[in-house]
């Protein structure tokens, strides 16, 4: 354990429904602990978010003493001594300590323990294996305190065990890194993964991308980014050439522009040129349809973009893509351009949604059957022609306006 222990000093950790829930299970010799990210994010200055609690108890034993106390148990990974308890509508997991007899990748053959220390040393970094009692006393078996103070992301004793056991702790070191790191990685790390980089090829692409997709969010990605490429283990996971400068300018029009980090936008500026780049990627990573047909309308018309556009030209656009895909394009012009992340013409122009609400169009087929139209091609294709001749001549809602626009489009 750290030589020098600290008291943890944070608000929820004495708050009920925690509190609460940690008085159940830390009585009559059994012993309960907050675990992992909670504590590592509290100490680092970040929100705790989830809160992950580990104990002595057996699996039953969690449930009986959970329910007693009138809270909800959920059996979500009972086979791995897991149990989601919902406590005043929030849910915690509470997980019985556990050691690794044998790995198999993912599918590592655990026992119950009440050791927590070796609890400690089967976790994958040293800042995510500390723990904390309810008297706020942190335990840490593995030295992750000097590290979280340094900002240091190290894998917990020989980094090449590590990785064997779940190739995905390749990404999820680099996602670290780019969440929690200062400075340049861990070499010893980084050397591991490199070594390690076949095994990336055993694990399922939903995994990949769900952790490339949090990785490429991080506060230091674009850092983070550029070592994996290096060492060639990006373009293994893209299975194309990234495209760095792009991404990294996306990252800076994001902050200038005050937009929180969009993992899939930054997708798309670190692979994404043409439509088949979209396609690959969801050959690659299992992207969702969702995901792909953002990536698809990124790359088909971002080239088309300039910051010489006058604003009638822009609004054309947001009317017909909305708000959200038309900044996905127009930041990813911006990114590929040479102008900078201050130019005050792609700022008006990425701006605009801020400013013009694209109203609806105000012409119905109604309007078109009462001048005499069927039903059919013909009313469908005014319909087109009239909607296209309203966005040309800058969105009129005046009545005089819309009926010259439906007469024109009658008449075809």
């Amino acid at each position: 354990m750290s030589k020098r222990p600290q008291v943890f000093n944070a608000p929820w950790l004495g708050q009920p429904p925690l509190s609460e829930l940690l008085a159940v299970l830390d009585r009559d010799g059994e012993e309960a602990r907050v675990v992992g990210g909670a504590i590592r994010n509290t100490l680092i200055g970040d929100p705790a978010g989830d809160i992950d609690v580990a104990t002595t108890a057996l699996p039953n034993e969690v449930i009986k003493r959970v329910q007693a106390a009138g809270f909800k148990a959920v059996p979500t990974g009972i086979e791995h001594g897991t149990i989601t308890v919902i406590a005043q509508g929030r849910p915690f997991e509470i997980t019985t300590l556990r050691e690794d007899v044998e790995t198999f990748g993912r599918r590592a053959r655990v026992v119950f323990g009440r050791d927590w220390r070796r609890d400690a040393e089967r976790r994958d970094f040293t800042m995510n294996a500390l723990s904390v009692s309810r008297d706020g006393t942190i335990y840490d078996y593995v030295d992750g305190l000097p590290d979280i103070a340094a900002r240091r992301v190290r894998f917990i004793g020989n980094p090449a065990a590590r990785i064997a056991e779940d190739y995905l702790r390749i990404l999820r070191f680099f996602r670290f890194h780019a969440t929690y790191g200062e400075g340049a990685p861990d070499p010893h790390a980084v050397a591991a993964c490199v070594a390690g980089r076949a095994g990336l090829g055993q694990l399922s692409r939903e995994r990949i991308r769900m952790e490339l997709l949090k990785l490429v969010a991080g506060r230091r990605a674009p850092a983070a980014l550029a070592v994996m490429t290096e060492s060639g283990l990006l373009d293994l996971v893209l299975a194309g050439v990234p495209l760095l400068a792009s991404f990294t300018k996306m990252v800076e029009l994001e902050a200038r522009l005050t937009l929180s980090a969009d993992p899939v936008r930054r997708l798309g500026a670190l692979a994404v040129c043409v439509i088949e780049d979209a396609d690959r990627l969801r050959e690659r990573l299992r992207t969702s349809n969702a995901e792909h047909e953002r990536l698809c309308s990124m790359a088909e018309g971002w080239r088309d973009i300039s910051s010489a556009w006058d604003e009638q030209r822009a609004r054309v656009l947001l009317y017909r893509l909305g708000s959200d895909r038309f900044t996905d394009r127009v930041l990813l012009a911006w990114a590929r351009s040479s102008q900078a992340p201050s130019d005050p013409s792609w700022t008006a122009l990425a701006t605009l949604p801020a400013r013009w609400i694209a109203p609806r169009f105000p012409l119905k087929a109604a309007d078109f059957i009462r001048r005499g139209l069927p039903c059919g091609p013909r009313l469908g294709a005014a319909l087109a022609a009239a909607e296209e001749a309203w966005t040309a001549a800058g969105f009129p809602l005046e009545p005089e306006a819309l009926a010259a626009i439906a007469d024109a489009a009658s008449r075809g």
